[in-house]
């Protein structure tokens, strides 16, 4: 979806969703930074370059990393399901970009969108698959 900024700039939307994070993510022409919930990038992710470089990948990718910035509002989750979040909506409004970035995007694995989630608890459980102990006598 493209929407337009108040200083006429175009803005390519993605959502990405991990675990039981989303991430709403605004691709806008810049200098490569990354804000998060209001603040950068950095300091969201606890300076931990693993997940910096996780959202920042797609964009590698493509040759990109200093062409635009990354505006996201996420919630939920911890810092691994929220950058791998990031990472999946980034890849996503890369291809309302251009429709030629979605081959290169999607042999790097970068537009699957990881289903695995937290599996409920069951009644007669202590967690999802943890049962009592059994008592023989």
């Amino acid at each position: 979806m493209q929407a337009a900024d108040p200083k006429d700039r175009v803005v390519y939307w993605g959502t990405g969703r991990r675990k039981s994070s989303v991430a709403r993510v605004r691709l806008v022409p810049g200098t490569g930074q990354i804000i998060v919930n209001g603040r950068p990038g950095e300091i969201h992710f606890n300076r931990l370059p693993n997940y910096i470089q996780s959202v920042k990948a797609p964009l590698e990718t493509l040759g990109l990393e200093n062409e635009y910035d990354i505006i996201v509002k996420a919630e939920g989750g911890g810092l691994t399901g929220q950058s791998d979040a990031v990472k999946l909506g980034v890849a996503r409004a890369l291809c309302q970009l251009a429709p030629e970035n979605r081959q290169p995007l999607k042999t790097e694995g970068y537009l699957t969108r990881d289903p695995r989630a937290k599996e409920r608890k069951k009644y007669g459980l202590h967690k999802a698959r943890k049962a009592p102990q059994y008592s023989k006598r």
